[in-house]
């Protein structure tokens, strides 16, 4: 199933991105995405009963607002990935809403292991100023952290890249010009490098020796994701070499 477009020429407006907006109008699945997103979001701040109740305690909840608005930020990728697919081809079909659910239950479990991450990363960073809710007792318990943190981070890019590859399964179908075929390529690339990542972090959890005296034998499987970083800044501009060979885009 594809969403039907609405009015006409204005239906037929290319986004900033080079996509055609075939997304209109925002289906069940859609919302159900929108509001776990926000659900999962909720589950990250603090919750009503451990309201601060004194300035000791206020101090304490806002020395977790870096690790929150990281972890923040990190969710809401994966949600406006999710929207720019919808947006961009309006499937609603089978396939399209499994995937969809899939993702929703990867980023209800994703919280967990991601405000772990960045609560032992920002702890580390300040030596212990911004604290940590939980204590890691041993190296194999850092080790297993990154593992599970990857093997989640790794599974949400994933599914994000398998709704493009589904897309790009239905490109004659939903009526994908070459602009967008060339896109829905570099989409695709974009999200598969995350489980890539993740990936060989999860090799290194599971094979790379703990060194004694070489701290960053531990902590290479969760720095590699910086490595991530900074591809995902370089990709952008193979997105502007693609709209720069196919012209101006027409409004």
């Amino acid at each position: 199933m594809i969403r039907s477009r609405s009015g006409g020429a204005a239906a037929a407006a290319r986004h900033e991105d080079g996509f055609l907006q075939r997304g209109a109008e925002v289906t069940r699945i859609e919302a159900f995405v929108d509001a776990a997103f926000a659900f999962a979001i909720t589950l990250m701040v603090i919750s009503i009963d451990e309201i601060p109740d004194s300035i000791d305690a206020l101090k304490l909840a806002l020395k977790a607002i870096p690790s929150y608005a990281a972890s923040f930020l990190l969710i809401a990728l994966f949600w406006r990935g999710h929207a720019d697919w919808s947006r961009r081809y309006g499937l609603d079909d089978r396939q399209s809403q499994r995937l969809s659910l899939l993702l929703v239950f990867l980023v209800l479990i994703f919280i967990y292991p991601l405000r772990m991450v960045f609560d032992a990363l920002f702890s580390w960073v300040s030596s212990g100023w911004l604290p940590a809710k939980f204590s890691l007792s041993t190296l194999s318990d850092l080790r297993l952290m990154f593992a599970v943190f990857a093997l989640a981070f790794g599974s949400m890019g994933l599914v994000s890249c398998l709704l493009y590859v589904h897309a790009w399964r239905q490109r004659e179908r939903i009526g994908l010009d070459a602009l967008e075929r060339d896109l829905t390529r570099y989409a695709m690339l974009r999200w598969a490098v995350i489980p890539l990542f993740s990936l060989i972090s999860l090799a290194l959890t599971t094979w790379l020796p703990v060194i004694p005296g070489v701290p960053w034998s531990v902590a290479l499987p969760g720095c590699i994701f910086f490595g991530l970083h900074l591809v995902q800044l370089l990709m952008p501009i193979q997105h502007r070499r693609i709209l720069a060979r196919h012209g101006p885009i027409a409004p």
